[in-house]
């Protein structure tokens, strides 16, 4: 899909911005097409397994017993409730209060259906399997070394501040930017600070 877009806009080439699932999308994409790709903009996006935050050991309890109590907190995630959580459950209540209630409020009905609430869950599911790709992501960042930016929210119980350090791994020249108080969904929260630092970056990278 990304692959279609680009060319539908006659994209040769460009940064890419990554974020949660879209990371794993994102350097897939990278490594199908390396020679387009001339920057990266990380935003709480992991893929070292040995820094995995806290909140990952739920979605672990279920992969290692694939059992119908370990499933049904996987379910319950699945939920408006679920979805405030995620949005606003890990950030200072003055930074939480930035958060728009939309973003659970108009996006819950969306979702609630089986089918969808089924997809959502599969996508945790799924994650056990995406771990095989890490180190082909880690690959790829050592091989090509594409400018990078990382503007990460620490307050993060699946990607904590040691998920964005890790990068320096494989790419020690990488800008990285932990800004104070902000969590996963930073652009809700900071989008001014990583305004800035975007812009400036870009400016840089691509003259």
């Amino acid at each position: 899909v990304l692959s279609k877009l680009a060319d539908k806009f006659g994209l040769q080439r460009y940064a890419l911005w990554l974020h949660d699932y879209g990371s794993q999308i994102g350097l897939r994409h990278a490594i199908s097409h390396p020679e387009r790709i001339s920057a990266l903009i990380i935003q709480n996006g992991d893929i070292y397994e040995d820094v995995l935050g806290p909140k990952y050991a739920t979605i672990k309890a279920w992969w290692t017993d694939k059992t119908p109590g370990k499933h049904r907190p996987l379910e319950a995630a699945v939920s408006e409730d679920g979805f405030r959580a995620e949005f606003i459950g890990e950030v200072a209540d003055d930074v939480a209060m930035r958060v728009p209630p939309d973003l659970w409020n108009l996006h819950w009905p969306l979702m609630n259906t089986p089918v969808r609430r089924q997809i959502a869950v599969g996508l945790m599911e799924k994650l056990e399997a995406n771990l095989t790709w890490f180190p082909r992501y880690q690959a790829y960042l050592r091989e090509h070394h594409p400018p990078t930016l990382i503007v990460w929210g620490p307050e993060d119980g699946y990607m904590p501040a040691a998920s964005a350090r890790a990068y320096h791994r494989d790419l020690p020249d990488a800008e990285l930017h932990l800004i104070e108080g902000a969590g996963h969904w930073l652009l809700e929260t900071h989008f001014d600070d990583a305004l800035a630092l975007v812009r400036d970056f870009l400016a840089r990278v691509h003259g």
